[in-house]
């Protein structure tokens, strides 16, 4: 593959792609059953945030949970989901809860429950050219929401269906190494994660560093993205995003007090743009590449990292 090629390839998943792109809120069990009738498709059990390609041409298409980051909304994440949906996948982004105290297992067990309610539900919610392939599923977490795709995967929630690939966006387990949030995740053991599945572990250059000093880093030391993949086993991958912090994969703007924080309380890049398509670029070459069996584009990325909007410090591969 000459090297002109190669650049053509990774950048084009930075960018976004060829299908038109919708976003869809599906209002939650306890919400719908207000005014459900015997005919209401089965409602999730969490509201959900679903980007999906539009096209009248429409097609089977692979799916990614996302889990969003401590007390944010999944509505944040709206500009990265479109750019994984506009490459031909259906992300579905529920909102776990609304306040949270530190034990995450509340959101595990929703986080479950909602794989197992797509069998039956999600089809409902879809137009009809648009059709979720469950056989080519995948699970993503950002922050908190990293760690609880994590104990998910490793079998501390019962789901009905199989994830095929697995993915953290700068994880977080905690405050500090013994300062884990219930229940924790990380065993310090090298390669220790049975997961079955193949890996891509993010991280952002700047979530170590404090913004302020009243205030910790939101991606500590010994708690973070290179302590999960050093637990990860072959096939695995690790991104980090240099210059870049720990939220600037969200939206440009993030509206309300939640939003206004997102701002203040992690150290920051210039923009978020950069970083935004940075990850979603390698999630969906990730994707690509362990659900549709097409490695082009991530192995492109790994040999011409200078594609990527922002630069990368790390790129790493468990083969």
């Amino acid at each position: 593959m000459s090297s002109s090629s190669t650049r053509s390839l990774a950048t084009n998943v930075f960018d976004t792609g060829n299908y038109s792109t919708s976003l869809l809120r599906v209002e939650s069990a306890t919400v719908a059953s207000c005014n459900s009738t015997s005919s209401t498709p089965l409602p999730p059990p969490k509201p959900l945030l679903i980007g999906m390609p539009s096209d009248d041409a429409g097609g089977e298409f692979p799916v990614l949970i996302l889990l969003h980051g401590y007390v944010l909304l999944n509505s944040f994440y709206s500009q990265l989901i479109l750019h994984v949906a506009s490459h031909g996948f259906i992300v579905i982004a529920p909102q776990l809860y609304n306040v949270a105290g530190p034990d995450a297992t509340a959101e595990i067990t929703s986080a479950a429950a909602i794989t197992n309610w797509l069998s039956e539900g999600l089809g409902h919610f879809l137009p009809p050219h648009v059709r979720p392939n469950l056989s080519k599923l995948a699970l993503a977490g950002h922050s908190r929401g990293g760690k609880a795709a994590f104990a998910l995967a490793l079998k501390k929630g019962a789901t009905t269906l199989k994830y095929s690939a697995l993915i953290g966006v700068d994880p977080v387990d905690g405050m500090d190494k013994g300062k884990q949030t219930p229940p924790p995740v990380l065993t310090y053991i090298p390669h220790s994660f049975d997961l079955g599945m193949p890996v891509m572990v993010i991280g952002s250059g700047l979530g170590e560093i404090k913004k302020n000093p009243l205030f910790p880093p939101c991606a500590p030391k010994g708690v973070n993205h290179k302590d999960f993949f050093n637990e990860c086993r072959t096939p695995a991958c690790h991104f980090v995003v240099k210059d870049y912090g720990h939220l600037d994969m969200l939206d440009d703007d993030t509206k309300g007090i939640r939003g206004k924080a997102t701002y203040c309380l992690c150290k920051n890049g210039k923009s978020r743009e950069p970083m935004r398509r940075s990850i979603g670029g390698i999630i969906v070459a990730f994707m690509k590449a362990y659900l549709d069996g097409d490695i082009t584009d991530l192995m492109a990325i790994r040999k011409e990292q200078e594609t990527a909007p922002a630069e990368f410090e790390t790129v790493e591969f468990l083969e």
